[in-house]
């Protein structure tokens, strides 16, 4: 690692758990801490700034015209605060958002979309997660706001009780991996869009960096800025078993890891969510330490970084 390389990393603690009514994502930034995220982004030269874990605002609104919507006051209290930080964050290093669950990028994505639209720079996001999220609060049969983050930021309509969106995500400039959990309703959604969906069947058939190359490409070519949002689920639940939304048949500790190297590669990465891990469901470590692992690789660990006996 160069100094030219070094980032300075900002870690900021969302403690997301109103997304689902399943509870245990509030540990899930305490536990990547634990696993050691700020050493080993430390270790690849980089420097680490805490800014601990936020709350969200105090915020009131209208009750939603779905009944099944779950929490939707302290949901929009979270988009609210973390809008605010990542704009704020951004400014002064590269964002690692510790959630939570993935109703915090509705926050965290907005407020980077805001702060490279100030800079008329192109702003993408590779979603790395088994399901689209693209759902509203209208159309969301579970009422479970943590499906609904893509379709808030990308400007669906039906989110009247959250904050105007500053800078909509256009559906062209989203790509997202390892999908085999996608409602009706969004893939009725998602079916004439232009953003590329490649889901577990185009891995199996096509491997994993074929289509994430060509998206990187696509980035690079207008010095686009790269935001990655990571679920657990994106993994499969055999190798992180740490997360409420498991689904089998997800990428493998090879694959995960060679998205992550392809995408420090690319030098295109400019902020970063690790959600949904529940450490109450981890097993000894398990699930938060793969996730740390992958976020060193995406920073610039490589295996040929450590040396090996030579079997000759």
């Amino acid at each position: 690692m160069t100094q030219q390389d070094s980032k300075n990393c900002i870690l900021i603690g969302a403690p997301v758990d109103c997304g689902k009514r399943r509870q245990g994502c509030l540990m899930g930034p305490d536990a990547y801490r634990t696993a050691g995220l700020a050493s080993a982004l430390e270790s690849l030269g980089h420097s680490c700034t805490d800014w601990g874990n936020l709350s969200p605002a105090d915020v009131t609104v209208a009750a939603p015209r779905n009944p099944l919507v779950h929490d939707l006051a302290r949901t929009v209290g979270w988009t609210q605060t973390l809008a605010a930080a990542a704009t704020r964050a951004a400014k002064d290093g590269l964002p690692i958002f510790l959630g939570g669950d993935h109703a915090l990028a509705a926050g965290t994505v907005s407020g980077m979309a805001a702060h490279y639209a100030a800079q008329d720079r192109p702003f993408f996001v590779l979603w790395l997660d088994a399901h689209t999220d693209i759902h509203t609060p209208e159309t969301t049969g579970s009422g479970n706001l943590h499906g609904t983050p893509v379709g808030y930021f990308t400007g669906r309509p039906g989110f009247d009780a959250f904050p105007p969106v500053a800078a909509p995500v256009p559906l062209e400039n989203i790509c997202m991996v390892g999908l085999r959990s996608v409602d009706p309703e969004e893939r009725a959604y998602l079916a004439d869009s232009d953003a590329t969906l490649v889901d577990m069947r185009t891995i199996d058939e096509q491997g994993i960096s074929g289509p994430l190359s060509a998206f990187l490409d696509r980035v690079a070519a207008v010095n686009g800025a790269l935001h990655v949002s990571l679920d657990v689920d994106f993994l499969d639940p055999s190798v992180a078993p740490g997360v409420g939304t498991t689904v089998p048949g997800g990428a493998t500790v090879r694959e995960a890891h060679l998205v992550m190297e392809m995408l420090c590669d690319s030098g295109l990465v400019l902020s970063l969510d690790l959600v949904e891990l529940n450490p109450f469901l981890d097993d000894r470590g398990m699930t938060a330490n793969l996730m740390v692992d992958l976020t060193a690789s995406l920073m610039g660990r490589r295996v040929f970084d450590r040396l090996t006996m030579s079997r000759k």
